[in-house]
């Protein structure tokens, strides 16, 4: 691709070019986690001791058109439209059922309630794209055997919890959850990962079903309290919050206080967001 010569070559893209890049590289992934399990669903039959030869290449045959049918299903539908919270359930039940069947890995669906809000689609995609990885993490663990899958809504989240019974030893910033984690933070969601060595691991995932607020524009500092403001020039320097702390004579926890008060009214998701926003 040919440089543009009036471009300065040091100069970082802007925020809307990082955007783009940013939804493209997470349209990747989906598309990557949903091949990864149409793979091993279909590798899953073929070495099935329960299927004969014919019958798992048939099986095989059939998993990859129904996947095929299914991507083109996606594709005509927008990001924009809702999806009933069971509706999206019962589509991630039906993308992983191949896999159910013929692999190794027992899988338990916990269906949300029926009068749960609709789903974004961008919510819906999101959320099954986490249950596929998760599910992909378990059955690269050569110890789990069992995963429970459970959605819930509280009325302003999708609330997804995963169980294994696996070895307990993963943890929030492994690299195998990095998938998810970047779902995550494209919507303003949390994670909380427990792992009991011996006993599995409880993922516990919240989505919020409302876009985040309009940012607020920084040069309006009337809706920041002095406080804040105060607070706000001291991260602006790269203060740390004891830092801010002992400057403002205030504890380290109405410093976090302040700065979820902070991302909030500027509509930043993180301290390193609203940092690199001020700058």
């Amino acid at each position: 691709m040919t440089q543009d010569p009036t471009q300065d070559p040091h100069e970082l893209p802007a925020p809307a070019d990082r955007r783009h890049a940013s939804q493209h590289a997470r349209s990747v992934s989906e598309l990557a986690d949903r091949q990864a399990v149409t793979l091993e669903t279909i590798l899953a039959a073929l070495r099935s001791p329960r299927l004969g030869d014919r019958e798992a290449r048939e099986t095989a045959t059939g998993i990859a058109a129904a996947a095929l049918v299914e991507a083109r299903s996606s594709a005509r539908q927008g990001a924009d439209l809702l999806e009933p919270v069971t509706g999206a359930f019962g589509r991630l039940k039906a993308e992983l059922r191949p896999l159910v069947r013929h692999g190794r890995v027992e899988v338990e669906f916990v269906e949300p309630p029926p009068n749960g809000r609709a789903l974004p689609g961008d919510v819906a995609q999101a959320a099954r794209a986490i249950v596929r990885s998760a599910v992909l993490i378990v059955v690269d663990s050569s110890e789990a055997r069992r995963v429970r899958i459970h959605w819930d809504c509280d009325g302003l989240h999708l609330l997804i919890h995963l169980r294994d019974d696996g070895a307990g030893e993963l943890r929030a910033h492994d690299d195998a959850l990095r998938p998810i984690a970047e779902h995550l933070s494209a919507l303003g969601g949390r994670m909380e990962v427990e792992s009991t060595r011996g006993w599995g691991t409880e993922i516990s995932i919240a989505v919020p079903l409302d876009p985040a607020p309009a940012a607020l524009p920084l040069e309006d500092l009337a809706e920041l309290s002095p406080r804040e403001a105060e607070v706000l020039q001291h991260l602006a320097r790269g203060s740390r919050n004891a830092e801010i702390a002992g400057e403002l004579g205030i504890s380290d926890h109405t410093v976090k206080f302040h700065i979820s008060k902070l991302l909030r009214k500027t509509g930043t998701r993180n301290r390193a967001e609203l940092i690199a926003l001020l700058r």
